[in-house]
């Protein structure tokens, strides 16, 4: 799922494309993309783009007239740009779950497999559009206090925490095992037992690590529009790197598999050399379930 330091590339991207044009034509071919009615769709047709800004996990346009079209891409939807010299020349056209035709170029939706949940929806005010959208606290903006304050309000595991828009805007699967990883936290303990030295260590590897990814994306892309956005990237300290060796210490990557997700963690780094169970595999191995380094190595 893109999170925030990809949104805000791709929402940076759109501000250099979109902001102050038309939209000349829609297409939606995808019957449950659109998940609202009234205003419809059609009534984008003809407005300017006034706005393009990241709300939590979704990128926001604005519209004249005080209408928003919010775009949540869910795990496996994509944008695609093609600018309108390679549109009349039909290089760079896509099919996909919907098309924004611009005075500036044409906008794809594309969401890989074959389950669909990427959204669009639309809303007449920002009013409705606040009252919609989940508001978690956007960490880059909140001050150390209201952060620690933030996190304690539920007693969760950090990486349920960290990972719920209701507390925390646009922090997903990825990059919470690399703030968890930075901090040298385990992504099992729990919000309200950390100590204050803990929540410092977290509120600073929250800065760091979203700070850092944006800038070298940012990088990546340069003048083009993002392509490549993934969840899974090198120079990433432990997601997607289960079996290889931590970049801090060398010892294997461990996971914990769960749904469609799973949680990437270095035991020695975060977990005292702990080796956390795996709900599935642990129950399956039982006794020969490894619960440390040392029994994992052997």
């Amino acid at each position: 799922m893109p999170e925030l330091p990809d949104l805000t590339v791709y929402v940076e991207a759109l501000q250099r494309r979109v902001c102050g044009t038309r939209l000349l034509a829609v297409e939606v071919r995808h019957p449950f993309l659109l998940r609202t009615y009234e205003p419809p769709i059609g009534a984008l047709i003809g407005r300017r783009v006034t706005h393009v800004q990241r709300r939590a996990k979704r990128i926001v346009l604005g519209f004249e007239g005080d209408l928003w079209l919010a775009l949540h891409l869910m795990i496996a939807g994509r944008l695609h740009w093609a600018s309108r010299e390679a549109t009349r020349g039909r290089a760079g056209v896509r099919s996909g779950l919907a098309r924004f035709e611009f005075e500036s170029g044409t906008l794809t939706l594309t969401e890989a497999g074959s389950k669909r949940r990427a959204a669009l929806a639309l809303f007449a005010g920002e009013t409705q559009l606040q009252q919609a959208l989940p508001r978690g606290l956007e960490v880059l903006e909140a001050d150390a206090a209201s952060f620690a304050a933030q996190l304690a309000r539920e007693n969760h595991t950090l990486k349920r925490a960290l990972t719920d828009p209701r507390l925390f805007a646009g922090i997903g699967n990825a990059y919470s095992d690399e703030i968890l990883h930075r901090a040298r936290l385990s992504p099992l303990a729990l919000t309200r037992r950390l100590g204050s030295e803990q929540v410092q260590r977290l509120y600073a590897a929250i800065h760091a690590v979203l700070g850092e990814w944006t800038e070298r994306l940012r990088a990546q892309s340069g003048a083009e529009f993002p392509r490549r956005v993934t969840a899974f990237r090198a120079g990433m300290g432990v997601h997607g790197r289960f079996g290889e060796p931590c970049p801090v210490c060398g010892t294997r990557v461990q996971r914990i598999r769960y749904a469609e997700n799973e949680t990437n963690y270095c035991p020695r780094c975060q977990t005292q050399g702990r080796v956390l169970a795996d709900r599935a595999l642990s129950r399956l191995l039982k006794a020969d379930w490894p619960r440390t380094i040392e029994e994992l190595e052997q």
